[in-house]
């Protein structure tokens, strides 16, 4: 984040600053979040969703602060007022925020307001108070210190210290129920739906209404019925007899143990890539769709068997997505482009079918291409294959081939506890090994015995 926004106030190249006009308050370098979330986008080549939550972070951590309403760590995409926090006060100075120096700024406070704190801080000033009472002449003595060394400046930096002190302690000292963002860190978005729901809640008016549709919301999710803790068991009894055969622990590693032996032929026979799979490993796909797509044998096999059925397209676009998703970012603007005219351009050589309401979704999100422009195709393609493609390849003469064609393990004398079997052809350990007497050195006791 420091580097984000040194990158920021460069002279040349980072966010332009200008001066700001406070009612007859002069303020200079002064950015608007406008200008912040603009130049985030064209440094990063990322979406206006994506720069607006990393901007949001950079507020809520303390590196830009608010003129106008410094009580709300929020950036506003408009003409709102912005500066750039001091160095002083960043995270990475590890300055310590001790009660000592919140007690001075909560007195300053108290001083220059008259009293008028809000009620959480009213009520750690008088916790304070009580808990160094024995310093507490030295905490007034520095508070008015402080406060007359203020008086001397000009009135816009008197404003620019108090917004960079009150949002110092509003990143180290939340208000209650507000999380910390020192303790959980960064936020990071699952998606553009989440994305487009954070911008959503940053622009909506809490009315009455919306407080109206919140309380329908939760009444509704109280009423919903529950999964029965019988039902939950049940599946997870199922689920673990399921696998249990996968498992080398409890089942065993045919036809040796790698992990205590000097025998490679496991990991040989359960390699990403092999000609022939185990038989273990074919009775996996069947599974569940994602246990075949993430083997990259069931994957080829899959696409023989798409390529048959003449839609081979669909896995190759949801592969061309998830390169998408995982790719570099300074190459997404060229792969969305290619993806597009492979697979979604009207006359593509390899189009797949997408229902139209997906499709503009698409086309709304490709005018500014990101890594997740195309999560909504992909899942219609993705439930297209799980419902359809994927069962009549279970009932193939294909996938019965390849579980009479798979290799078995031989079978050996199994145990009660299979992690237990013994070493085979195990290297021997150092501290077993004989140990070679020098040739002048006399066996113990030699002298005892009678030549």
């Amino acid at each position: 984040m420091e580097r984000v926004v040194v990158s920021m106030q460069d002279p040349d190249q980072g966010v332009k600053m200008g001066t700001q006009r406070l009612l007859i308050t002069v303020i200079p370098h002064v950015v608007t979040g406008n200008d912040i979330v603009e130049w985030l986008i064209q440094k990063y080549s990322i979406s206006e969703e994506e720069a607006l939550h990393l901007g949001v972070l950079l507020v809520q951590h303390g590196y830009i602060y608010p003129l106008r309403d410094p009580r709300c760590l929020v950036l506003r995409p408009d003409e709102t007022p912005y500066r750039f926090q001091t160095p002083y006060f960043w995270t990475s100075t590890l300055w310590p925020a001790a009660e000592l120096d919140y007690a001075i700024y909560l007195t300053k406070k108290n001083i220059r307001q008259q009293g008028a704190l809000m009620d959480h801080e009213r009520d750690y000033y008088d916790y304070l108070h009580k808990k160094i009472n024995h310093t507490w002449d030295l905490v007034v003595t520095q508070a008015r210190e402080q406060l007359r060394a203020v008086k001397r400046r000009r009135k816009g930096d008197r404003l620019v210290t108090a917004c960079q002190e009150q949002t110092y302690w509003l990143v180290n000292r939340p208000p209650p129920g507000v999380p910390s963002v020192l303790e959980q860190g960064p936020e990071r978005g699952s998606g553009i739906a989440s994305r487009v729901q954070m911008v959503s809640n940053l622009t909506l008016n809490k009315n009455m209404d919306f407080y109206k549709r919140e309380v329908e919301h939760y009444r509704k999710s109280l009423s919903r019925t529950r999964v029965k803790s019988s039902i939950c068991l049940e599946a997870y009894l199922k689920f673990s007899s399921q696998y249990r055969p996968h498992d080398p622990i409890m089942s065993g590693c045919l036809p040796s143990n790698p992990w205590i032996t000097d025998d490679p032929t496991y990991w040989a026979m359960n390699a990403p890539t092999v000609a022939v799979p185990t038989k273990l490993r074919v009775e996996r796909w069947a599974f569940e769709f994602s246990e075949l797509l993430g083997d990259p044998v069931g994957r080829a096999q899959f696409l023989d068997f798409l390529g048959k059925e003449f839609s081979a397209e669909n896995l190759s676009f949801w592969e061309a997505c998830e390169e998408l998703r995982y790719g570099a970012q300074a190459g997404i603007p060229t792969l969305v482009d290619n993806v597009y005219q492979q697979f979604l351009a009207p006359g593509a050589t390899r189009w797949v079918n997408i229902d139209s309401q997906t499709m503009e979704r698409t086309l709304e999100g490709l005018q500014q291409p990101h890594r997740y422009v195309l999560d909504d195709a992909q899942l219609h393609i993705y439930m297209l294959m799980k419902k359809d493609s994927y069962p009549r390849f279970l009932k193939s003469d294909m996938y019965r081939g390849l579980l009479a064609e798979a290799i078995i393990p031989p079978e050996t004398r199994r145990r009660v506890f299979p992690f237990m079997r013994k070493q085979r052809r195990s290297s021997p350990s150092p501290a077993l090994l004989p140990t070679f007497e020098e040739p002048g050195a006399a066996a113990p006791g030699a002298e005892d015995r009678d030549p």
